[in-house]
């Protein structure tokens, strides 16, 4: 989940990619230039294995701050910003829903803070209609800033696009919590190879944190490391914001209610449809589920070539415009696959006992993450035991939303947590 209420203006950046591997760039900073050869690697299919390291950005201290606080939609805490940073777009190995091979990308961070072991964040992020409003590609300040704010306060940062997104191939499995989990896990992989080639370690020990669609994924990570499932990493703590882990219980029935934003509702509504049946084929035609004209529009709208613009612009105002009764009733009472990929989606908080400190952030009166989601996830590790407390971060406000101002407010507060766990 992110943003539906308004749309970034974007700088794509592009990268071609020869079929070794091999590509030279010219990497614009803040008044910088250069031109950096990536040197080639083995074409194996091993997961988590760098692809390309591609240097976007190097800036000092002082220009990590005024980018956080010049945001025109809403200035950044920079109170935790010491050191300047790099930047690299990283492209690793990983594989799909299915398990078959393919390549993500993802963002880099490092910050230039003289340490050579650096404590790692890996930081996953909301929802993205299109392929370019990511770290990776996007220089806009909403899609930076969790990267400037935990490298500039000494953490190598981890940004995985997720599948589809990025220099992704093929359409993104949104909400697909077990894809999230393996192209994050793989980008930490990756990371790591490519901190290496700078001189620098990242330690085994994770600090995971995420927001909105994201905050899933942070779980689903963070659920992966304490499991084992790398011989390296393992997880220290997380920190989940604003996620919509209730998504049966609590976020739907709020979206079908009206009780998020409205134009937030019809986006996520069609989302939840069109991208899961891609993965569980919930329908045989699009017209069983949405009313003309959108049947004949809205997965296409939804294939990550379109921006957040043209999806609001091409979908309707309301939920009742968008769905047939058969979609309305499919989400209102989900069986069947959709019922079995929602138990998945939702077993971030209620599958696994975190053994390690957690917390949860949510914004009051969330208009699009509704904060019952919180309070289901914080009740569901409470019966296994868990204190993950709920932090209440107000009502931040960032563009007009609270909701993405719990990321705003979110990455300050964690940031200082994190600081303070050794």
């Amino acid at each position: 989940m992110k943003r539906m209420s308004r749309v970034l203006m974007v700088s794509a950046v592009s990268v071609a990619l020869t079929a070794s591997g091999t590509t030279a760039v010219v990497a614009k900073t803040a008044g910088k230039s250069r031109a950096t050869a990536v040197a080639p690697v083995a074409a194996d299919l091993s997961r988590g294995q760098l692809v390309s390291a591609t240097p976007l950005r190097t800036l000092d201290a002082e220009e990590v701050a005024a980018e956080l606080a010049g945001d025109e939609d809403g200035a950044w805490d920079t109170g935790a910003v010491r050191y300047g940073l790099d930047t690299f777009r990283i492209v690793y190995r990983t594989v799909d829903p299915h398990g078959r091979p393919t390549t993500a990308s993802g963002l880099l961070a490092l910050p230039r803070s003289g340490e050579r072991r650096l404590r790692t964040v890996s930081f996953t992020h909301g929802t993205e209609l299109s392929k370019d409003n990511v770290a990776s590609v996007s220089y806009g300040v909403w899609d930076q800033a969790p990267a400037l704010t935990y490298a500039s306060a000494g953490f190598a940062t981890v940004l995985p696009d997720y599948l589809g997104l990025g220099l992704g191939s093929g359409p993104h499995p949104w909400m697909d919590v077990p894809s999230e989990t393996t192209a994050a896990l793989d980008m930490l992989r990756a990371s790591r190879a490519a901190a290496t080639a700078q001189g620098r370690d990242l330690r085994p020990e994770v600090l995971v944190t995420g927001f909105s669609q994201g905050a899933s994924a942070a779980l689903g990570l963070a659920r992966s490391l304490q499991e084992g499932a790398d011989g390296w990493f393992r997880l220290r703590a997380v920190a989940p914001i604003s996620g919509a882990y209730a998504f049966r219980d609590a976020e739907l029935p709020a979206l079908l209610a009206g009780q998020t934003e409205p134009k937030a509702s019809v986006i996520y509504t069609a989302l939840t449809l069109v991208a899961f049946n891609r993965l569980h084929h919930l329908y045989d035609t699009p017209a069983q589920v949405f009313r003309a004209p959108y049947d004949h529009a809205v997965e296409g709208l939804l294939d990550g070539t379109h921006t957040g613009r043209e999806v609001a612009a091409g979908t309707p105002d309301s939920i009742d415009a968008l769905l047939t009764p058969r979609g309305r009733a499919m989400l209102a009472h989900p069986g069947g696959r959709l019922a079995a990929a929602l138990r998945i989606a939702d077993g971030v908080c209620t599958d696994w006992t975190p053994r390690v400190p957690i917390r949860l952030y949510y914004a009051d009166g969330d208009e699009q993450a509704v904060t019952a989601n919180t309070a289901r996830c914080h009740a569901a590790l409470r019966t296994r035991g868990v204190h993950a407390p709920p932090i209440d971060l107000g009502t931040p406000d960032y563009g007009g939303s609270r909701h993405l101002g719990s990321q705003q407010a979110g990455t300050a507060a964690v940031v200082r947590w994190f600081h303070g766990l050794r």
